[in-house]
């Protein structure tokens, strides 16, 4: 389930270059506090991981690029898609009670609310990202020191690691196997200008934005669909929209 919010302001609203921390916090803000706090603490688990299972996109409007911060004129649009019900009905009941609501520094209101229940998708399916994809690897340095590796879409890895995160999901979020491991990503346009780099609590996390083929079990891409595709989802990253 997915919700695009339509949010509004008397002036222009005001974000830094990497905002994700301030939606991410608009959304735990605004949900249940019993259900902010289980996700924030434990999520849905596999193994030694802890997935929050939410995702949601770039800002969607007209931005107007300043020195060091974009400057949006409302109104603009948010899209907010997990697979657990429960989130997107408890931020959508906790959001037409409010007149008002903080985001950042700004202080806008809810135009319009739209709920969309996941369409039915069959590979394979065009898809155009909402925010930017990534998927690293923690390697180890000669002088035994600890490096993020960032994987980019032409990578061998960038495919699989996709495709294990959204198996770990499955078993995660329905406590079983996925009936079929089939999953596939491949790019169709990404260019240069769709890296994105992004500061999240003083990390710097790199990703990719453009448009890809996905194919594989109906099952899986219905999840991908839902909570977003490779990792820090609830970040603010693999969100996306099928195309056509």
């Amino acid at each position: 389930m997915r919700v695009i919010l339509s949010l509004s302001s008397e002036r222009e609203v005001i974000l830094p270059f990497s905002y994700n921390e301030i939606v991410q916090g608009f959304i735990y803000r605004n949900i249940e506090d019993s259900l902010a706090e289980d996700l924030h603490n434990k999520g849905f688990i596999y193994k030694k991981r802890n997935f929050k299972l939410f995702t949601f996109s770039r800002v969607l409007g007209k931005t107007k690029i300043e020195e060091d911060f974009f400057k949006i004129t409302p109104p603009f649009k948010l899209v907010i898609s997990s697979p657990c019900d429960r989130i997107i009905q408890s931020l959508v009941e906790n959001l037409i009670k409010l007149e008002e609501i903080s985001f950042g520094d700004n202080k806008v209101y809810v135009e319009s609310i739209d709920v969309k229940c996941a369409p039915e998708i069959q590979g394979p399916v065009f898809i155009k990202m909402l925010s930017p994809v990534t998927v690293y690897s923690t390697l180890a340095t000669p002088d035994g020191k600890k490096k993020t590796y960032y994987y980019n879409p032409r990578e061998r890895e960038f495919l699989e690691l996709i495709r294990q995160n959204i198996i770990k999901k499955h078993i995660a979020f329905y406590r079983k196997t996925p009936s079929s491991q089939d999953f596939a990503i491949e790019p169709v346009r990404v260019r240069r200008e769709d890296e994105k780099i992004i500061s999240y609590k003083g990390f710097i996390i790199k990703g990719w934005m453009g448009r890809y083929r996905l194919s594989g079990a109906k099952e899986l891409l219905q999840l991908a669909y839902d909570a977003g595709i490779g990792a820090k989802n609830s970040q603010g990253f693999g969100c996306f929209e099928v195309e056509g």
